[in-house]
């Protein structure tokens, strides 16, 4: 049996995990200050680095055929930058 550590899997686990704690400060005032418009693009910014690395590490799309992976890489840039190109001017 595999060790967790030896997995390609584990160190991305830990770097999402470290991700997802950043972004919990950023939305609790951490870094900004009074800015909240640029703490909440740096939320929406890692979440999308995030679901970029689940998709192509935890899904294994970054083996999947080159159509598949532009669709979803097209996707995740098209969707995060109408959220925060939506977002930007309300704010």
């Amino acid at each position: 049996m595999e060790s967790i550590f030896s997995l390609k899997v584990t160190p991305l686990w830990i770097i999402l995990i470290l991700a997802t704690a950043v972004s919990w400060e950023f939305g609790h005032g951490f870094g900004f200050g009074s800015h909240h418009n640029y703490a909440t693009v740096a939320v929406v910014l890692i979440a999308f680095i995030k679901v970029r690395f689940v998709f192509l590490d935890f899904m294994e799309l970054r083996a999947a055929p080159l159509p598949l992976r532009l669709a979803f890489e097209s996707w995740a840039v098209l969707v995060g930058g109408t959220i925060i190109g939506l977002y930007w001017p309300g704010s």
